[in-house]
């Protein structure tokens, strides 16, 4: 726990090994946990240190404390928390967060590598600095310094540059689309995506009464140009969103050359255009042509999050627009986001002194060598019951079941095995990609994932319709 880059924040390393812990209390029964002094003996940390996490975990309900006994883990019922809904979504939801979980389902590509202790660490040091003001100025769309950062980060030339004015922040990614949805008028409008899509953006755009269209991935991760230009002729198109270059789930980056001639087909017609630009920084190798690099920004509104990159310490989600910005800083002063504006100058700092690309070099690098190793392991295992397209970035694989099967089923069969996967339809609202799923090549605890994929195996094979 104290090496030579320790960080100030062992409570933080004892915080996740006790949720190990308790993460293997799968009875009804509360499960008593180590003594203070104990665990300090072990971790070798200092009681106050073992007494801060536990605390922690008490107020999260996760353990409950008895005088003169000690701490006890309160783990959640395994049949109270499987969920007999029709909501798929909320299934798996519910179960990812189930004690004990092999979570194949996720997307967290942070997880791997967390910069969550020198944002802290930085934001301590920045607390000093900037000592608490009796009220201090309101900045409803971000701090300054940050958004500065963000518009020189997006900045490639002249003609395509971006200042502070131009950058919205957010406490989250959803209140920052629900903004643009309302400022752009998108109920009953038509949308076309990409598919397969996000679920939390796709679930957005349903709650919001808007008519989507999906636009399905090719094999190479292109567009089909034709079928777009048809639906662009077809009926009034509000709305065309559109990844910046990698393709998530799908994990492929579309050739050049289908994004020049989208974009030559996009400028030929009227409508906004959304840029997904979430794993714009998470291609393992040579990134490909960014849709903002060839679109002009009169037309163009980039959307983001810190959360892919620097993980949940950084949840902030925020949008590039040039246009609107009267309609925009009145609806974000409207809905008073509360963001801290020492974690924002933080983040602020973690670009401007390089921490970010540094980090992004190591997180790449871990994130293709988890990759490869999954890869390895289906196409050794599972060769002959899935195909897959081996992604070019990101923290997910996008699989297809070779024989007919019953997706849910199989998820509902594995999630009795303690597994959890995202069935493809997830990823549509037009019933698309049934025979789809997405699988998680990050995870937390120490699991057996050869053991997890041979079950995989088993429970497509006895789902099988064919």
């Amino acid at each position: 726990m104290k090496g030579p880059r320790e960080t100030g924040f062992a409570y933080q390393a004892v915080y996740r090994y006790l949720t190990c812990l308790i993460s293997e209390s799968v009875g009804d029964a509360g499960m008593r946990l180590p003594s203070l002094r104990s665990l300090a003996d072990r971790l070798k940390v200092s009681i106050s240190t073992i007494q801060y996490a536990y605390s922690l975990l008490e107020k999260e309900g996760r353990v409950y404390s008895v005088a003169k006994s000690g701490y006890y883990a309160l783990p959640v019922s395994c049949a109270g928390l499987q969920h007999n809904g029709d909501d798929l979504l909320e299934t798996v939801y519910i179960n990812a967060r189930r004690p004990g979980m092999l979570v194949l389902s996720a997307d967290e590509p942070a997880l791997l590598q967390p910069l969550d202790s020198p944002l802290l660490l930085l934001e301590r040091e920045l607390l000093r600095q900037y000592p608490r003001q009796p009220q201090s100025s309101s900045q409803p769309c971000g701090e300054l310094e940050l958004r500065t950062a963000l518009a020189a980060r997006y900045t490639t030339s002249a003609a395509r540059c971006w200042h502070a004015e131009d950058v919205f922040i957010g406490a989250d990614l959803r209140g920052v689309l629900e903004i643009l949805i309302a400022v752009l008028g998108l109920k009953d409008a038509t949308v076309i995506v990409e598919s397969p899509c996000d679920w939390s953006i796709l679930r957005l755009l349903q709650a919001s009464d808007v008519r989507v269209i999906e636009l399905p991935q090719q094999a190479d991760g292109g567009l089909d140009v034709g079928r777009l230009k048809q639906h662009l002729e077809s009926e009034p198109i509000r709305l065309v969103m559109l990844s910046s270059v990698l393709n998530m789930p799908h994990g492929s980056l579309a050739p050049d050359g289908n994004r020049e001639a989208i974009v030559r087909l996009l400028e030929r017609y009227d409508g906004w255009v959304w840029e997904n630009d979430c794993y714009g920084e998470l291609g393992f190798d040579a990134d490909g042509v960014k849709i903002r690099e060839l679109l002009p920004p009169e037309r163009l509104m980039v959307f983001s999050t810190f959360e892919k990159i620097i993980g949940p310490e950084a949840p902030f989600g925020y949008l590039l627009s040039r246009h609107l910005t009267v309609q925009l800083r009145r609806h974000f002063l409207l809905r008073s986001f509360r963001l801290s504006p020492i974690r924002q100058k933080a983040i602020a700092r973690l670009y401007s002194n390089g921490r970010i690309d540094q980090h992004l070099q190591v997180l790449r690098r871990l994130l293709k060598e988890r990759k490869s190793h999954l890869v390895t392991l289906l196409e050794e295992r599972l060769g002959d019951a899935l195909e897959f397209v081996e992604p070019q970035g990101g923290a997910t694989i996008w699989v297809r079941s070779l024989r007919q099967v019953n997706m849910r089923r199989v998820f509902q069969r594995l999630l009795i095995q303690q597994i959890v996967i995202a069935p493809g339809e997830l990823f549509s609202l037009q019933g698309l990609h049934g025979q789809h799923l997405r699988l998680s090549h990050t995870f937390a605890g120490d699991h057996d994932l050869a053991a997890a994929l041979g079950l995989l195996g088993d429970a497509l094979r006895l789902e099988s319709t064919d």
